[in-house]
């Protein structure tokens, strides 16, 4: 059975470590499968906490005293403990960890071209769009068919557009955007 990465009990063994470089290593090998893990559904937040993760090692790697692999180590369970949030901060809306996904990607789209968009509309779109990659990707080859590809992407645009979302303006990127998060989704959860 797979161990429970964000259980506090684990996470205190190893860090109860006395070898730096060898509790660095077993925190950042946890690290990368909490990522891998998240982006099977959040491809967004797995990037962003892949980002985060780079900017760490990248501090690491420039020098080696005893302090830093304090700050390291503590990096590294800050940014697990930021995962273990993640993975629960669908509840506080109400929607379901993988609606969460679709939830995302929609707002950093809404920030990233500036545009305004309710966030109670926001929730619904989000729950819309995982509601018709589902219905989409019931067929077990749809990844291969581009028939199905086409159809889905299709029908993403005419909800996104009859949702007014992004309003008053028609950004391919924003479509491809949300594409993509529906295809990395449904990669992991054909």
């Amino acid at each position: 059975s797979q161990v429970d990465i964000f259980n506090d009990a684990y996470l205190d063994k190893i860090n109860n470590i006395q070898l730096p470089n060898t509790k660095i290593k077993l925190l950042q090998q946890l690290l990368k499968q909490a990522i891998g893990d998240l982006r099977k559904v959040n491809k967004i937040k797995g990037v962003d906490f892949t980002q985060k993760f780079q900017t760490l090692v990248n501090k690491y790697n420039e020098r080696d005293v005893e302090q830093l692999h304090e700050d390291i180590t503590d990096g590294i369970l800050d940014l697990i403990e930021g995962i273990k949030k993640e993975l629960e901060s669908n509840n506080d809306l109400d929607i379901s960890f993988e609606e969460k996904a679709f939830y995302d990607i929609l707002k950093a789209l809404a920030h990233k071209y500036d545009f305004e968009y309710a966030e109670d509309k926001l929730i619904e779109l989000a729950k819309a769009v995982k509601t018709l990659v589902d219905d989409k990707a019931k067929y077990t080859d749809w990844s291969q068919r581009s028939d199905i590809k086409s159809e889905l992407k299709m029908d993403l645009i005419l909800l996104l557009a009859d949702s007014g979302y992004p309003p008053k303006i028609s950004r391919e990127e924003v479509y491809q955007d949300v594409f993509e998060q529906a295809e990395n989704f449904k990669k992991y959860h054909s």
